[in-house]
């Protein structure tokens, strides 16, 4: 369960990684990234960033692996930003929750399609 604290600085961690992927990442294999979450452990220690990228799964692959190799220089250009004691280890992880979410509207529509022409 997340704490307030926690909460707040998932929260603040969301916001200032979107803004360093847009604005200070030149990697054109990183592609179209959105930052849909952002999970901290309780200690702090460590950020899960879920990310959802744009493309096929070898590009969102590709666009993962550059993310993580690219965390020492995210990591320092939050440190600069963000003032907090102990800057969490960055672990970037694709967020599947939209390709999901699209499946089963499809599933929704084949069954809706399959009711009407049925009757």
């Amino acid at each position: 369960m997340a704490t307030k604290r926690t909460s707040r600085v998932g929260g603040l961690l969301k916001r200032e990684v979107a803004e360093i992927l847009c604005r200070e990442i030149r990697n054109p294999k990183v592609g179209f990234v959105t930052v849909s979450s952002v999970d901290v452990t309780s200690d702090l220690r460590t950020a899960s960033i879920r990310v959802s990228v744009l493309g096929d799964e070898e590009h969102r692959q590709e666009s993962l692996r550059c993310l993580n190799a690219a965390t020492g220089f995210i990591q320092k250009a939050l440190s600069s930003r963000v003032r907090l004691k102990r800057m969490p280890k960055l672990q970037f992880v694709l967020d599947t929750s939209i390709d999901y979410s699209m499946h089963i509207a499809q599933l929704l529509s084949e069954l809706g399609e399959r009711g009407n022409s049925q009757e």
